[in-house]
This record gives C-alpha cells, sequence and structure tokens, in this order.
C-alpha cells in the first residue's frame, strides 16, 4: 500500500500522527503547527478537484498548440474555448512514467501507478481519492465517482481496488438532493450501527492475533488498523450526515438518456448535476470517465462508431468525423469550466478554488499509446493562460502536475506514484 509522506521540515501538519507498534495516536495542536493550519486551512478557500477523462485521447495535432508559453495560437480545439484560455493550461508532451498497455493503462490516468501488460499490476490510490481521504470528511460524500454509460472509473482505493461508478444523473440527483424517507433514515441508521459494531468485533480479534504474528505481518496489520480506523471513521461521519437534511436546489430531477450513443448530451446532463454538487457543497471531488464504447453518436457528418474513428489509422475521412465529435467533447468540457468561472462567490468565483482537469490514458489511441498524454487544466488558484510544451519524444512526468494540485490543497506531499516534485511552469496565482 502506498504511503504519503509529509514534509515537517517548514511546519509541522495539524494532521500529524505519533505511531509506534499498530497504534496511530493524533497529536494535539502545537505551536509549530502554526504556518501549516495557517497556510491550508484558516485563510485557505475550501478548494475542490474535477477530473474528466476520456478512454479514447484526443487527436494531438488538433488540440495542442504549435507554439509553447503564453501567446501561442490557439489549436482547432481550442478554437472552440477561446473566452476560458485564460483560466487553463495546455500542457502537452506529458506521460505517466512506466505506464504502458494502451487501453488497459486506464486505471493509471490518475494514479499514475507504473503498468505494463508483462507485469504483475497493483494499482496505488488515485488522487481524488486521496483528496477525499485527507480532507472529504468536511463533506455529506467525500467523493463522487461518476460514468456516462458504464460503472469503470479511475478512481482507486489505497488497497489498489477501483471504486466503481455511478452513470445515472437522475440517481445521483436523487443522492444529493432528495432527502430519504424516515424509514429509510431509520434503517440507514441502523446498518450503520451494526457495521460499527462488526468492526469492533473485527478490531477485537485481530488484536488477539497480533500475539502469534512476526514483524512482517505486524506491518501488515498496523496497515490493517489504520484501514479499520479510517471505515469506523467513515461510519461516523456517515452516521453524522444521516440525520442532516439534503440541499435544496432549483432544478428538477433530470431525465436520463437512454441513448448510450448520445455522448455529447449525457456528458452534459452529468455535468450539470455536478455543478450543483459542487454548488451546494456536497462535494469537493468529483471524477467522470467516458468509456468510449458508443456507436456513431448523432452529430451531423459523424456516420461511424466513435470508438472505430479514434482508431482512424491516420484515415483522413475518419479523422474528419472523429473531429466532430472531439470538438463536442471539449466544448462541453470547458462549458463546465465557463460554468464555474460565471458563478461569482464572495471571493471569487467557483472556478477560483476548483480545478478542472481533462485527460486520458491514450496520447494517440490509433496507435494504442500511453505517451503525449491530453491535458487541459483549468482553475484552482494557478496561473494559467498557457501552453506548457514539453519534449514529445522525453515525456515530461505528469504526476507532477498531481503534486501540485496535493500542494494547492494543502497537503504537502513529497511523493506521488512517481513524482517527487511539482510541475515546471505551473505556478500558484
Amino acid at each position: 500500500m502506498k504511503r504519503v509522506h509529509f514534509n515537517f521540515s517548514k511546519s509541522l501538519s495539524r494532521r500529524a500522527l505519533l505511531k509506534g507498534a499498530g497504534i496511530s495516536m493524533a497529536l494535539p495542536w502545537l505551536e509549530a503547527m502554526t504556518p501549516a493550519f495557517a497556510a491550508t486551512e484558516a485563510s485557505q478557500p475550501a478548494r475542490s478537484f474535477v477530473s474528466v477523462s476520456l478512454s479514447l485521447g484526443l487527436h494531438g495535432p488538433n488540440l495542442n498548440p504549435l507554439e509553447a508559453g503564453s501567446h501561442y495560437t490557439p489549436s482547432l480545439y481550442l478554437s472552440g474555448i477561446q473566452d476560458i484560455l485564460g483560466d487553463l493550461t495546455v500542457v502537452s508532451g506529458a506521460s505517466h512514467p512506466g505506464v504502458s498497455g494502451g487501453h488497459k493503462a486506464e486505471g493509471s490516468i490518475l494514479t499514475a501507478a507504473p503498468y505494463s501488460r508483462s507485469s504483475v499490476f497493483k494499482n496505488t490510490i488515485s488522487i481524488d481519492q486521496l483528496l477525499a481521504k485527507q480532507l472529504g470528511s468536511q463533506t455529506r460524500f467525500p467523493s463522487l465517482v461518476l460514468n456516462l454509460t458504464g460503472t469503470t472509473s479511475p478512481s482507486y482505493t489505497e488497497n489498489g481496488s477501483m471504486i466503481p461508478a455511478e452513470n445515472s444523473p437522475s440517481k445521483l440527483f436523487t443522492k444529493l438532493f432528495i432527502d430519504d424517507s424516515p424509514e429509510q433514515r431509520k434503517l440507514q441508521a441502523l446498518r450503520l450501527q451494526q457495521g460499527r459494531s462488526i468492526m469492533d468485533l473485527v478490531s477485537e480479534h485481530s488484536k488477539q492475533l497480533e500475539r502469534q504474528l512476526g514483524k512482517g505481518d505486524l506491518e501488515k496489520m498496523d496497515h490493517y488498523y489504520t484501514s479499520v480506523r479510517d471505515f469506523e471513521k467513515r461510519l461516523s461521519e456517515s452516521q453524522n450526515w444521516a440525520s442532516k437534511p439534503k440541499p435544496k436546489v432549483d432544478a428538477e430531477v433530470p431525465i436520463d438518456i437512454r441513448n448510450n450513443s448520445a455522448v455529447i448530451e449525457r456528458k452534459r446532463l452529468m455535468l450539470q448535476v455536478m455543478f450543483l454538487a459542487l454548488q451546494t457543497d456536497s462535494t469537493r471531488y468529483i471524477t467522470l470517465h467516458l468509456d468510449g464504447d458508443a456507436g456513431a453518436i448523432p452529430i451531423e457528418g459523424v456516420n461511424d462508431g466513435y470508438h472505430s474513428l479514434s482508431h482512424h489509422g491516420r484515415d483522413e475521412e475518419k479523422i474528419d468525423q472523429l473531429t466532430l465529435i472531439e470538438s463536442q467533447l471539449v466544448k462541453t468540457w470547458g462549458g463546465f469550466v465557463r460554468q464555474l468561472k460565471e458563478a461569482k462567490e464572495s471571493e471569487g468565483s467557483m472556478l477560483d478554488r476548483t480545478n478542472v482537469l481533462l485527460t486520458s490514458n491514450l496520447g494517440n489511441a490509433s496507435a494504442h499509446d500511453n505517451s503525449n498524454m491530453p491535458v487541459l487544466f483549468a482553475g484552482g488558484g494557478f496561473r494559467h493562460g498557457q501552453h506548457l510544451a514539453f519534449n514529445q519524444k522525453k515525456n515530461y512526468p505528469l504526476p507532477n502536475l498531481f503534486m501540485s494540485i496535493l500542494h494547492r490543497h494543502g497537503i504537502q506531499a513529497d511523493s506521488f506514484a512517481t513524482s517527487r516534485s511539482t510541475m515546471t511552469g505551473l505556478e500558484f496565482s
């Protein structure tokens, strides 16, 4: 299990723990914690992170500008969202070190865990779930994991298990904004209480077992105890939220679009519910994944299936059709970013405190190539309006972007997956 290491050289984290013999104790507030606390909680807004990931990539020549820096000519795809280019950074020539395997590398999109077809792969925690683990207790839902059609996701737990996605906007809306009946609340509370009692029994049994274990197994048990405590904490937090009414929004329950090929409209509908979730502070961490299994998307000029077009083999006619689809995908993502920008708050806009990522595990879907991943990154307190153009042949490590995001959210991690530093050229505003 990948552990996050914290750097205490400048200031002590308010979440610092004393560990020993499988026991973790939260430290009381100390003077040494003042700088870290002031920087991360007292003076900083409640930050959010949203990732939209595409399983079939984006055609690089249509996405990435030819020039680097802040004075670039918008590419074909960027020309459709010119009004928000000052609020986003385009990254080219970047990928996850050690990640290959084509489509099978989908699991590494947000974990950056090295993946290879020829190795036994065990995933690690994704950035959204690390954020949710550290900070997600402040909202009713620590995170939301979504898909347009299926249940696969780029969101992984600490143990490397994929979190199944919700793909129904109407069910998501109901979960977020429709209060449960009194009977449902009682049943939910009972289930939570039963879950807690089970964890108490398991914890007691594990302590008895500990006396028979060697050093290696004791380390595994330490990991297990941590998982038990985390689960008990989540149960407690769930009990607290279960008794509170859900927020009310000026919107009707959305009607799900049954046509799986209506990717653009399905995406737009899900993004609307996601916006409401962020606006009501129901959650601060959301992932949305697009599988790409749709047939012919209902766009004038598109006749072939989306997956087939992404594997165009440099066929110009297929690329033309793919361009129509991907232009709309980028515009829809841009519309979500624009909506966050236009939503004014007491200090700035929702976009000022929300990082929004658009990326894919495939840089070239036609060749099943995991290098040169497409990356658009908006909002969240960074200086944008630029194209960070790295080496197309010797890619820059994209996990460094994830490190920058963690630091922007007040998590002073020393590493994330293969990364040991923040992203070059991406500065706080």
